[in-house]
């Protein structure tokens, strides 16, 4: 006869085998995740190392090319601007060391650099459009006619392009030295614009932007800067709107302008000013302006081709 105590004895037996079973059993699964992990681990880190050594490489290799573009880029400008004379509008995001590589550039090519006129933060401000606005209205020049626009940005590029630039068939001052005076003083004042000493108007201009715009505006300055830089062309024989990386992009200003068909056909754009090599790509597109032709370079995915083709004349 089966006892009591021989059933708490076998209940007891089966459940210390069970726990038996669960201390070995976790202490393999233990290891072998352990192992696994391990394993994983390895072979990330050796991931790791191999994509350090690339970037590395490349690396050394965007420098080398940096270098090379430095040295070669006067001599395969040179000439090519001779007898012309260049405006400079920056944007204030612009690096003060890639602004003044492209004045060098542009002496190299024969250019002489006219003037130049830093806007400020508050010019593409979307809080200070109205007041810009007003403004601009109020300092056109005598006879000057602005774009039939409501926007600050078409406007302001109307007043400046008339103010900087030369006349693109007769040559001429659009404006007389005493109405550009008063305006950039104006415009100085109301703080759109750094202080401009010592400028004189230019057939050609360069349009200069930092990379994508940012904060909660970014669009809105981005279409500002766009905006303008397309009226401003208008004015004189040719300008170029460059900017550093991340420009191209929908809330920078090359952006903008390259996903406007209308914009995008008269107003050369360079995406990559911030590498030696587009450096020397705007000083031909530029080139390229003065011979009446438009196109879209540099490196991102919406430019139409890295520079623009050799000259055959």
């Amino acid at each position: 006869m089966i006892s009591l105590r021989y059933h708490v004895i076998s209940i007891g037996a089966v459940f210390l085998a069970l726990a038996l079973g669960v201390v070995l059993g976790s202490t393999t699964l233990s290891d072998s995740l352990l192992s696994g992990i391990s394993g994983q681990k390895a072979q990330l880190g050796e991931q790791v190392t191999d994509l350090q050594a690339q970037r590395n490489s490349l690396n050394s290799q965007l420098s080398d090319a940096d270098r090379f573009a430095t040295g070669i880029g006067p001599l395969a400008v040179r000439g090519l601007l001779a007898q012309h004379t260049v405006v400079l509008v920056s944007d204030p995001n612009v690096s003060k060391v890639d602004e003044e590589a492209l004045k060098e550039l542009l002496t190299a090519a024969g250019a002489k650099v006219s003037g130049q006129v830093q806007l400020t933060a508050a010019f593409s401000d979307p809080n200070r459009a109205d007041q810009l606005r007003d403004l601009v209205t109020q300092m056109i020049p005598a006879g000057a006619q602005l774009p039939v626009a409501s926007d600050a940005g078409t406007l302001a590029g109307g007043l400046l392009g008339d103010l900087l630039l030369l006349h693109k068939t007769t040559n001429a001052a659009q404006s007389t030295t005493n109405e550009r005076s008063a305006a950039l003083t104006g415009l100085a004042a109301a703080g759109f614009i750094s202080p401009v000493q010592g400028l004189a108007p230019g057939q050609l201009a360069i349009v200069l932007t930092g990379g994508a715009q940012t904060g909660s505006s970014a669009g809105d300055r981005a279409a500002m800067l766009a905006n303008f830089a397309t009226q401003f062309q208008h004015a004189g024989a040719g300008t170029v709107l460059a900017g550093g990386s991340g420009s191209a992009s929908g809330s920078g200003a090359i952006g903008v302008v390259r996903a406007n068909n209308d914009a995008n056909s008269v107003l050369s754009t360079v995406d990559d000013m911030g590498t030696a090599a587009g450096r020397v790509v705007t000083v031909l597109a530029l080139q390229e302006q003065v011979q009446g032709k438009t196109g879209a370079y540099g490196t991102a995915g919406n430019a139409n081709a890295p520079a623009p083709e050799p000259s055959t004349s």
